[in-house]
């Protein structure tokens, strides 16, 4: 099963758009994940409306109506693994053993917020960021994400899109 993973959209701003190349990522991927701050529901429909289903949780800056319609906490399963979703994965010293003490029960932990990319694991358990493809912020680059679920097994893999 392959995932294409998404965070920290912020849109509609400007002239702010999702990069071709990660529309076409998420249109052949058999899920997307979203961990917050896609700021309005025209962006959740645009998500939904590429074909795979949509799995989302609210962010900080996310639009009221939106955050109604979303988790702050989610759990995919995807081929015997689980993923929790959450926008804010916490203070980067010791995040990767807080979060697997946190979420003993998941596989991985995917999260957004700071718009940094990040993949660290440890004994088979993933943290994964994957960074933003509209608002890179202090990143050198626009990214995304991809994730391959097989046998209850994960692998990530950080993706620049620019």
């Amino acid at each position: 099963m392959k995932l294409a993973i998404i965070s920290d959209t912020h849109m509609p701003r400007g002239n702010r758009a999702i990069p071709p190349a990660c529309l076409e990522r998420m249109r052949a991927a058999d899920a997307i994940l979203h961990a917050g701050d896609l700021i309005g529901l025209e962006v959740l429909e645009l998500l939904r409306s590429l074909g795979p289903p949509v799995h989302a949780v609210r962010g900080n800056v996310d639009d009221p109506e939106l955050a109604m319609r979303l988790p702050a906490v989610a759990v995919v399963e995807a081929e015997g693994a689980r993923i929790l979703m959450t926008h804010d994965g916490g203070p980067g010293p010791g995040r990767l053993a807080r979060l697997r003490r946190r979420f003993a029960d998941v596989d991985a932990v995917v999260f957004g917020h700071s718009h940094i990319p990040l993949h660290e694991e440890q004994d088979g358990f993933h943290i994964f960021n994957p960074g933003s493809p509209t608002e890179r912020r202090r990143a050198p680059k626009h990214t995304m994400g991809e994730a391959e679920a097989r046998d209850g097994r994960l692998s990530f893999r950080l993706i620049e899109l620019d």
